[in-house]
């Protein structure tokens, strides 16, 4: 399968995790907001990957890893760094209740909005930087 399509997979299902992710936080279920925000950035920045190598992105929730086996953890921002270190966390699909627990106590509404826009411009980011790659691929 060509590279952009295999972008373009990620992208059908990060369009329907940000979807999910703003009814979630407009019901108040924060934790599981935060959760899908997690999702969004995972698999947009699998999209990313797929335009700049011919292998399929790795089965790994670690913004991180699979920001740097791209190439696009040296071009994030301190700040951008810094949300991937905040957001990692909420990957609780796995984790065990007590996890779960401690995480939503540091969520609210107002934190749970925070992420939420920090996701999206994360993800715009992201977008910006993979139609660049596009176009000179």
């Amino acid at each position: 399968m060509a590279n952009k399509e295999r972008a373009d997979k990620w992208l059908d299902i990060v369009a329907e995790d940000l979807s999910v992710a703003d009814l979630l936080f407009n019901n108040g279920h924060w934790l599981y907001a935060g959760f899908m925000c997690h999702q969004v950035i995972e698999k947009t920045l699998k999209a990313y990957w797929c335009v700049c190598r011919d292998d399929d992105p790795p089965y790994l929730h670690d913004h991180k890893k699979i920001a740097q086996g791209c190439g696009l953890f040296t071009k994030m921002s301190a700040e951008q760094l810094k949300f991937l270190d905040f957001i990692k966390p909420m990957n609780i699909e796995a984790r065990y209740q007590e996890v779960k627990d401690e995480v939503a106590r540091s969520l609210n509404r107002e934190k749970t909005a925070e992420i939420l826009e920090q996701t999206k411009q994360m993800q715009s980011w992201i977008l910006e930087k993979l139609q660049e790659k596009s176009s000179t691929r």
